[in-house]
Parts: structure tokens; C-alpha cells; sequence
């Protein structure tokens, strides 16, 4: 079986064939797109310097950033990692799902992986196609947001094709993603637990399981895939008002203007206006 494109795949019982197909590109150094709980990944072999490389001109990311390693099983990562107790215990307890942990590195992943730093970044996701996918594979899988940088992480397969469809090898469409945010980074290399980027775990949840004070190190954000460049900026202007404020604006200015907030404004649009020009998101 030879596949190309969008190819649609249960999402809680891949099959067999279509895994099988898209973990021979994965080996042979190709991009496949595929889904997790938070996002949809842009994955290849993360032990192959030269596949991890093509994420990069596939993105237009830069070459500092590292990237994530995705795993089938927590016993994978002692392979390519130094893993504290800390980490093995937070890894029990959170493993499959949104938490990534920033470990020192071994020195097998790729330079292009780690982004030359003494640390790699790994994570376990919970979706039933990745997983298959990794584990059909036997290489973890590289796998930032499969997104061109700067533009905002896809959570379905029409999204990726949009955005990436000419620059990957086979996109696997199982579904939205649940979560909807990419993962939860967590520096355990020293004595603190170090936020690097929130995410699809709350962090109360790791200070309650660990009864220790997560703390964010701005100085720490390079260790961490996705915080080291500009990333989820708005490309129009971004105002804070309270509600009055937006409707009369809206109003005044003629042109179209957009609403986000808990709840919406008592008036969408001028007494007589049969196109209200403040739209709700």
C-alpha cells in the first residue's frame, strides 16, 4: 500500500495498514502529519538528523528552536534521556497525556532535535493514532505543531492540509484534537520544577501531585519548542475595553470589529444598521 495526501483513520482503532504505510515513510525519512489529544503533529524519525531537518524548511522554523520527542511507552525515553526520579514519578503519574519534560540529554538525539542544547524535550501523547504510529515506527518521532511558524497550531487534518498539504508526505486525519492547545513544558533538570509554556496540563495539577511550587523562568524559555521565537501574534490590532468602550467604537469606526470575551454586548450595532458591524467570537 502506497499513500499519499489526506488519509482518514479511526481514531480509536487505527489501521493496521494505514499505520503500517505511514511508519515506512517515518524510516525512509519522510514528514507524516498525524494527530494527538493537543494538536496535530508534524512528525519524522527523531533519530535521523536529516528527516528532522525537512520539519524545519517544511515550517520556515528557525534552527535554534528544539523540538519534542514523542514516545509509545515511558521506558523509551531512558534510551535518549537521563531520567530523575522527579521526572519517572511525574511520567507515572501523567503519562499519556499533554505534560512534556525537558530531561538532560543522553547525546543520541540529533542536534537538530535538541537545538545544541545539553537537554531534550519528551512527552508521551494519549491519542490512539500517534502511538500506533510511534510504536509501528520504533523511533520516536520528532513532532512540533504541523503548521507553518507563526501561524496558529492546527487541531484538525483541513488545517494542516491547508497550511502544509505540499510539504509533507502523508497527512492522517483522525479527528479534531481534544485538548486543542499544544502541551504543557516542564523544565526537571535542577532542583526546581521550571514552567516553560503552559498548557493542555494545569500546572495546579503538578504542584498538587508533587506538593512543590511550580516556578516560571523567563531566562529558561530557550530550552523550551515553541517560546524561543515570535509565535501566536494577532495580525490585526488587539485592543482591551470594557463593553461600552467596544460598542461605541465599533460604531464609530464603520469597519468591522470583533468581540472576545465571557459574554457579549448588550448592543451589537447602531440603531438602524441592518449589517451589525460588531461581530461576536
Amino acid at each position: 500500500m502506497r499513500l499519499s495526501g489526506v488519509v482518514a483513520v479511526d481514531p480509536w482503532n487505527p489501521q493496521a495498514d494505514i499505520i503500517r504505510e505511514a511508519a515506512r515513510l517515518i524510516r525512509n525519512g519522510g514528514l507524516v502529519a498525524f494527530p494527538t489529544e493537543t494538536v496535530y503533529g508534524l512528525g519524522a524519525n527523531g533519530l535521523d538528523g536529516r528527516a528532522t531537518a525537512r520539519i524545519f524548511a517544511a515550517k520556515g522554523r528557525p534552527l535554534d528552536n528544539p523540538l519534542i520527542l514523542h514516545f509509545s511507552s515511558p521506558e523509551e525515553v531512558y534510551r535518549v534521556a537521563e531520567v530523575p526520579k522527579r521526572a519517572a514519578a511525574l511520567m507515572d503519574r501523567f503519562w499519556p497525556g499533554p505534560l512534556t519534560l525537558v530531561l538532560p540529554s543522553m547525546g543520541v538525539a540529533p542536534r537538530e532535535v535538541t537545538a545544541g542544547l545539553s537537554t531534550v524535550a519528551v512527552r508521551m501523547p494519549s491519542h490512539p493514532v500517534a502511538l500506533a504510529l510511534i510504536a509501528a515506527g520504533g523511533v520516536p518521532l520528532a513532532a512540533p505543531s504541523a503548521n507553518s511558524s507563526g501561524r496558529p497550531s492546527p487541531t484538525d487534518a483541513a488545517a494542516v492540509e491547508e497550511d502544509l498539504g505540499d510539504a509533507t508526505d502523508l497527512i492522517l486525519d483522525g479527528g479534531p484534537a481534544s485538548v486543542g492547545v499544544e502541551s504543557t513544558v516542564l523544565d526537571v533538570t535542577g532542583g526546581d520544577l521550571v514552567l516553560l509554556r503552559p498548557g493542555g496540563r494545569p500546572v495546579e495539577e503538578i504542584e498538587d501531585f508533587t506538593g512543590l511550587k511550580v516556578v516560571l523562568e523567563g531566562g529558561e524559555a530557550r530550552r523550551s519548542p515553541g517560546t524561543r521565537h515570535r509565535h501566536y501574534a494577532p495580525s490585526v490590532p488587539l485592543l482591551l475595553h470594557d463593553e461600552k468602550d467596544a460598542r461605541e467604537r465599533a460604531i464609530a469606526a464603520g469597519g468591522r470589529v470583533a468581540w472576545l470575551g465571557m459574554e457579549g454586548p448588550e448592543i451589537l450595532f447602531a440603531p438602524g444598521e441592518a449589517d451589525p458591524e460588531l461581530s461576536l467570537v
